[in-house]
């Protein structure tokens, strides 16, 4: 499978902006045979908006909005199924009266242009509860055509819930074992708390204290050791955003008989398209031990 990973740096309500720098990333790359194209959470309308007020004018419709329509000319160019994550207002009209609804979304369009699925947030981060509902489903299970069985998260879900459950629940991790699947997709916005100057210091080396973090939530995958292989695709943006930091390292992995393979890594401020293809070797292995403290560690 070729996996794209679209990684760069939006701004909070500058869609025209962060739709050129897209396109101009897309442009550049010109990648060909791709499966599957992955943006970052939110990633035109930009994520650190601070209330409904603030984020209101930037909600779409998964039907007609930018995300959508963007998302479609992109699957029909590169003949691949596409996600991108964006704010969902939901049509209450046909259900009037009623409340109205928002999410923090992942929008799947097919290669043909086709709305396959459309996943809603389920684990809210505190910048989202400003704004956004829970997703009443849950995570998404789901077979995309082409992909085969497929699980879909945003960020915040590999988290404990509500970073309130225990460490070791692993929800979203369980959620993929007992799925069935073989695909793991999950959009992202991930920050850190790092001083920028000194974070940047090395803009071209992954973060890989946050990449083991990720790593470390799928631990009853890793320890399931299945003769399958799973794919993970770790879809980040990077760059500034007011106060927040992002931490790159976009990374496409394959867990596989307990053993972690890296498929490809961006930097943690690479603005670039990563693609990789999982039918090719990996060229790196992890070579972990899961500590007493739940935290995965290199040996």
């Amino acid at each position: 499978m070729r996996i794209g990973c679209l990684q760069f740096a939006p701004q909070v309500g500058d869609v025209d902006s962060n739709l050129t720098r897209a396109d101009e990333i897309l442009a550049n790359a010109d990648p060909e045979g791709l499966d599957l194209l992955v943006l970052p959470e939110l990633a035109f309308s930009g994520y650190n908006f601070k209330s409904l007020q603030h984020i209101s004018p930037y909600l779409e419709s998964p039907a007609s909005g930018i995300s959508s329509l963007w998302s479609r000319s992109m699957a029909l160019k590169y003949d691949c199924t596409v996600v991108t994550g964006y704010p969902e207002r939901v049509d209450t009209a046909d259900s009037w009266p009623a409340d109205p609804e928002y999410y923090n979304s992942a929008l799947v369009i097919s290669d043909d242009g086709e709305t396959v699925a459309n996943y809603r947030k389920a684990n809210l981060y505190y910048t989202d509860v400003t704004w956004a509902l829970e997703g009443p489903d849950g995570f998404y299970r789901g077979r995309l055509p082409n992909l085969g069985p497929t699980a879909i998260g945003i960020c915040m879900d590999l988290n404990p819930y509500k970073f309130e459950a225990p460490w070791d629940k692993f929800e979203f991790a369980h959620h993929v074992l007992n799925s069935g699947a073989r695909l793991v997709i999950v959009s992202m916005a991930w920050s850190t708390h790092d001083e920028p100057t000194v974070y940047n210091l090395q803009p071209q080396e992954p973060d890989t204290s946050t990449l083991m973090y990720w790593i470390s939530r799928f631990e009853p995958v890793i320890q399931a050791r299945l003769d399958e292989e799973i794919i993970i695709v770790f879809a980040n943006r990077s760059g500034m955003e007011s106060e927040a930091l992002y931490t790159g390292t976009s990374t496409v992995v394959g867990i596989k008989s307990g053993e972690v393979r890296i498929y490809g890594i961006l930097g943690r401020c690479d603005n670039e398209l990563l693609v990789v293809d999982t039918d090719a070797p990996p060229f790196a292995k992890l070579v972990h031990r899961i500590a007493t403290s739940g935290v995965l560690e290199e040996a």
